[in-house]
């Protein structure tokens, strides 16, 4: 199975966050599923770790390069179809980084990987 990770939680898995179910860590972990990462969720870390709001211990693109290939991590390229998908989509969800996350996993017809209950709101299919 295809499933899309929400940033916090590719953040949680590859930090080992109590906070990460363990729904959501038996999927990741599952050497049968193909996991995804936007790179939506890393402009979102980046943007984070430069406003202050987040911290790594090591060099963002070191870190991310890292975890995304020590995990077996596959990029999914945001492409025109699936922000074709925003200029209709409802705002049930203010943050344009959760927007065009729900946009992709909508129009890849994949799971999310999420705690968040608002994803919902657009039909996608949650997982937690």
């Amino acid at each position: 199975m295809r499933v899309l990770l929400d940033t916090h939680t590719f953040l949680w898995f590859v930090l080992d966050d109590p906070q990460l179910s363990s729904t959501a860590k038996i999927l990741i972990q599952d050497s049968a599923n193909d996991v995804e990462v936007s790179p939506a969720s890393y402009w979102e870390i980046a943007i984070k770790i430069r406003l202050g709001k987040y911290v790594l211990s090591q060099p963002y693109q070191s870190f991310m390069e890292t975890q995304i290939a020590a995990n077996d991590f596959r990029v999914l390229p945001i492409e025109p179809r699936h922000t074709a998908l925003l200029t209709t989509m409802p705002f049930h969800h203010k943050d344009p980084f959760d927007r065009l996350l729900v946009a992709q996993a909508l129009n890849e017809d994949i799971p999310i990987i999420s705690v968040d209950v608002q994803f919902d709101s657009y039909g996608v299919k949650r997982l937690w």
